[in-house]
Parts: C-alpha cells; sequence; structure tokens
C-alpha cells in the first residue's frame, strides 16, 4: 500500500479536487493506497471538507494541528502517521502531477527506495523569486554535496527510509534535503510544475525568506563560514592599509586621514554586527532545540 501525504494550509477549494484526483488515479491503477490530509492550521474550512472527504472515502483520513506549525511539522506529522509499505508526499493545489505517482510507485516495485521528483520546468514565477531560489538551492547543494537546484518535496520513499526521518530527533528538519541526504536506492522522474488550478498561493516574500533562512541554518553552517571569510577579508583590508600607512609615513607623505578612518571604522562595525546577527540566529536555533518542544501538536483525527 502506498501512502499519499497532502499538507494543506487554508485549501479549502483544492481539498476535494485532490481528493478525487488522487483516488481516481490510483484506484485505476489498481494501487492500493491511503490519503492523509494534514490541516496545519487552517482558518478556512480546510478541516471540515477533509471530514467529509474521510466520511465518504475509507482510505482518506486526516490529521489536524491545534494551530499553524508549518509546512514541514505537517510532512513529518503524515509521515510518522503513514502506514503504508511505501509513503509519498504531493502538494495540495496539484502543481506536483498527481498522475507521477504511478510512475514513482512502479519505480517502488522495481526496488527503488527513494524516488524524487525532479522539477523540468519551474512554472511561472517573477525573475526574483527564480534567482532567490537558484541562490538558496546553490548554497544547500554545497552543504550536501548533493544537486538540489530541482529539488521538491514531492517524493516517494520506502517505508526504511520514512522511519530514519522520523526517528530523527531535531525539531527544525529540512525534508527535501534529509530526504536526499540519507541515501538509500534512489531513482529520479521529472515532471512540470502545473499551474494552480484553485486558490492563491501561501508563501509570501517574507514567508520564502524566513522559510530559508530557517532550513539554510538547520541543515548547514554555511553562514558561520561566511563569518569566517568576512574576518579573513578584513584581515586583508587592515594589512593593506596598515602597510600603506607605514610607507607613507617613512616617505613622509603621510596625510590626514580622518574620512579613510570614520569609512574603515563604519565597515569594521558593519561586519562585527552581522557576524554576532548570524552567530545569534544560529544560538537561537540551538535554544530551540535544547527546550525539546514538540515539532507539532494534534489536535484532532479522522
Amino acid at each position: 500500500m502506498v501512502s499519499v501525504v497532502i499538507p494543506a494550509y487554508n485549501e479549502e477549494e483544492n481539498i476535494r479536487r485532490a481528493a478525487d484526483t488522487i483516488s481516481r488515479i490510483l484506484e485505476r491503477e489498481k494501487i492500493p493506497y491511503e490519503l492523509l490530509f494534514v490541516n496545519d492550521g487552517s482558518a478556512d474550512r480546510t478541516w471540515e471538507l477533509i471530514r467529509e472527504e474521510a466520511a465518504e472515502n475509507p482510505n482518506i483520513h486526516g490529521l489536524c494541528f491545534s494551530r499553524n506549525f508549518g509546512k514541514e511539522s505537517a510532512i513529518f506529522a503524515g509521515l510518522r502517521e503513514s502506514r503504508g509499505d511505501c509513503t509519498a508526499v504531493i502538494d495540495c493545489d496539484l502543481q506536483h502531477p498527481p498522475e507521477k505517482l504511478v510512475e514513482m510507485y512502479r519505480l517502488w516495485e522495481k526496488g527503488y527506495e527513494i524516488i524524487e521528483g525532479v522539477k523540468r520546468s519551474r512554472g511561472e514565477e517573477s525573475g526574483g523569486h527564480k534567482a532567490a531560489a537558484k541562490t538558496f538551492y546553490r548554497i544547500i547543494s554545497r552543504a550536501t554535496g548533493i544537486d538540489m537546484s530541482n529539488a521538491s518535496d514531492f517524493k516517494l520513499l520506502d517505508r526504511k527510509a520514512v522511519t530514519v526521518l522520523v526517528n530523527m530527533p531535531e525539531k527544525n528538519a529540512f525534508f527535501r534535503a534529509l530526504s536526499s541526504w540519507i541515501g538509500f536506492k534512489t531513482a529520479k522522474v521529472e515532471y512540470d510544475v502545473q499551474e494552480r488550478q484553485a486558490g492563491t498561493s501561501k508563501w509570501s516574500t517574507r514567508k520564502l525568506i524566513s522559510y530559508a533562512l530557517t532550513n539554510i541554518t538547520s541543515f548547514t553552517t554555511f553562514p558561520m563560514q561566511v563569518v569566517t571569510v568576512l574576518g579573513v577579508i578584513m584581515l586583508i583590508v587592515a594589512i593593506v592599509l596598515g602597510v600603506t600607512a607605514l610607507v607613507q609615513k617613512i616617505m613622509g607623505v603621510a596625510l590626514g586621514g580622518f574620512t579613510t578612518v570614520i569609512i574603515l571604522l563604519c565597515f569594521t562595525g558593519s561586519i562585527i554586527m552581522i557576524s554576532l546577527g548570524i552567530i545569534g540566529y544560529y544560538l537561537a536555533k540551538i535554544y530551540e532545540e535544547v527546550k525539546g518542544r514538540p515539532r507539532y501538536i494534534l489536535a484532532e483525527k479522522v
């Protein structure tokens, strides 16, 4: 049996469509399945519609968070509650083409343990968003040693891979990267991102920036290495200015350097404050992990 985890946040317009479309595709291919919708603290009728779908179809189940905990938490909650021999993750808005689930399942039957959905095209995105996404994945790829330039949450994992992921104790987990990092026998399925058929994207620029920062700091120490690089740059600048000042002093042509001193002080102060901010962000993440609060709280199951 395949479990299909479907995170949902304010997706009342897509619940019925997702349930009907995915169920029809899997039933047509005679693939035993369960659909596991995870309501991530939605403010609309998302949970009500999930309950209605579960009442009509015994293969549909639902989890409801007590509040919004984020997509990563919704994915891991679905993975933990899934009962299938393999588990897939797909977006509720069906921008991940559900017909690819069949191709993924057939590859799993052939012995592959992780089947990754790889974006062939990203659909309609602004130039700024594409540039930001490219930078984000370049950092993650460098940290993992795995090419994640076209990675997505659209995946199918064998039960052993799911068990490894849900047993990881870290709270700020990045599913997209961790599912590649754990290894196992992997295959890839290319897909084109589909247009959202209903509703609007829940990702604002602020949320995307916050999402990127959280996942970068939870998975890699790359920003801390940036602090070291900035320190080296400042050392080189200091040596060059020091040698220049010394030579001018020896030659007797030294001039008043008030402007240079002010610029240097401002530059140095900025580097120090940025470095302290990066270190402080990591300390905050360590603090969150040490507190040991649960990744999510379930209010109801259906």
